[in-house]
């Protein structure tokens, strides 16, 4: 699934070619995409609105339309926005949306596993519809050290789940709470709740260090990822621990592992993350 450094990369390049612009000419070919809307009413209400800006809030792209609302989308595993210099014919391979820019260009949804979703945001009541969804951005000035340590107080929970938890910190996925991880030096399974303050700073350090560097290098490309023009990331050439199970630690050179904590492959390095109560921590 994109992640933070994934969607900031597509919401920059796509910022710098249609903020301001008219859409003009929606084909919506994949109704599940929009649903509970009927595609034909969804393109209509999309026609012949400007895109003010355009924001993201963790995973989430939104682009501001004057009136108020917010076209919404959400890439999941295998979404892609790929940019276009006019509407793709033949349409690009997976496209389940293509909407037109007037003056010339078109955004393709391509999604192989069509898991993505599109809706409309209202301005009024955001606050209250984002509250159940996602929490504090990771990038965000108010994603503080103090603030993740509120969050984590008293819970029993892997350090691992709880990060992934987009209610606590939106954003972070997979890739980026194993680096973040190994940068803390903190086993993936210490319950939230253990974390002594100079830990949770460590880990608020690493989060927004590894997020940072993916945002530089264009996100990571190992699956289906690529930004709006089709391109590779570079962010896989530097995981340090992410997918280097078998390798040398980058830090002590013992032998990378892999597991399974809440429900997803798991990289560390058992020396510099040593297991919860491990009387060998170092």
């Amino acid at each position: 699934m994109p992640e933070l450094p994934e969607v900031e990369t597509i919401r920059r390049q796509l910022a710098e070619r249609i903020e301001g612009r008219i859409i003009r000419g929606v084909s919506i070919s994949d109704a599940r995409l929009v649903d509970p809307w009927n595609p034909d009413d969804f393109a209509a209400h999309l026609d012949g609105r400007v895109i003010e800006r355009i924001d993201r809030v963790g995973k989430y792209l939104l682009l501001e339309l004057d009136g108020g609302e917010a076209l919404t989308l959400h890439l999941r595993m295998t979404g892609q926005l790929l940019w276009s210099d006019a509407v793709p014919d033949p349409p690009l391979p997976y496209s389940r949306a293509v909407i037109g820019i007037a003056g010339g260009g078109a955004v393709t949804f391509a999604d192989a596993r069509r898991f993505g979703t599109a809706w409309f945001l209202p301005r009024e009541g955001r606050r209250r519809i984002w509250a159940g969804r996602t929490g504090v951005d990771a990038m965000s000035p108010s994603f503080t050290a103090k603030r993740l340590q509120a969050s984590l107080a008293g819970r029993t929970a892997a350090i691992k789940a709880l990060i992934l938890d987009q209610r606590i910190v939106a954003g972070v996925g997979n890739i980026y709470a194993d680096e973040a991880l190994f940068m803390a030096r903190l086993h993936p399974t210490t319950p939230g709740g253990d974390l002594t303050p100079r830990q949770v700073a460590s880990l608020h350090r690493g989060i927004r260090d590894r997020l940072r560097m993916g945002i530089e290098a264009g996100g990571a490309s190992f699956d289906r990822y690529r930004d709006v023009n089709g391109s590779r990331g570079g962010m896989q050439d530097l995981f340090r621990v992410h997918r280097r199970r078998g390798e040398p630690c980058p830090r002590c050179r013992t032998t990378i592992e892999k597991g399974v904590v809440a429900q997803r492959g798991t990289y560390w390095c058992p020396r510099c993350q040593p297991p919860p109560g491990d009387a060998d921590a170092h």
